[in-house]
């Protein structure tokens, strides 16, 4: 159900790099969550790192919700930067199997391996 790779990039490259992977492949990113940040500022003991990319491409997500409305609250499809134990990583949870655990919908699952094939390119380009 994950798809996660290891890089040998620091992390803050790894984000850049990120991003423009999700540009170039015709995505955008909606917001960036600095959760490892966002963790510190409460004053949460916290070491790693994680930035979490929410990413979407209208078209896909316009099939989608007019499809299931109820689906909105599996977009956007995140993708997350993130350190563990000193090592810098890249991953998401694969849309098509989430799809299909909470739709049958034919179409939506082959817009789903349309996402999951372009997101997994986004990480393996970001590597």
């Amino acid at each position: 159900m994950y798809y996660i790779v290891e890089t040998e990039k620091m992390f803050d490259q790894a984000s850049i790099d990120l991003e423009q992977a999700v540009k170039r492949l015709g995505f955008g990113v909606l917001h960036t969550h600095d959760l490892g940040g966002s963790l510190r500022s409460k004053g949460v003991e916290f070491n790693e790192q994680c930035r979490i990319f929410e990413v979407c491409n209208p078209q896909h997500a316009a099939d989608v919700l007019s499809s299931d409305m109820r689906l909105n609250m599996v977009l956007p499809c995140r993708i997350s930067v993130f350190t563990q134990k000193g090592k810098t990583k890249i991953g998401l949870i694969k849309p098509e199997k989430m799809l299909m655990a909470l739709s049958n919908d034919p179409e939506l699952v082959f817009v789903a391996k349309e996402v999951e094939k372009k997101i997994i390119q986004m990480v393996d380009e970001a590597k």
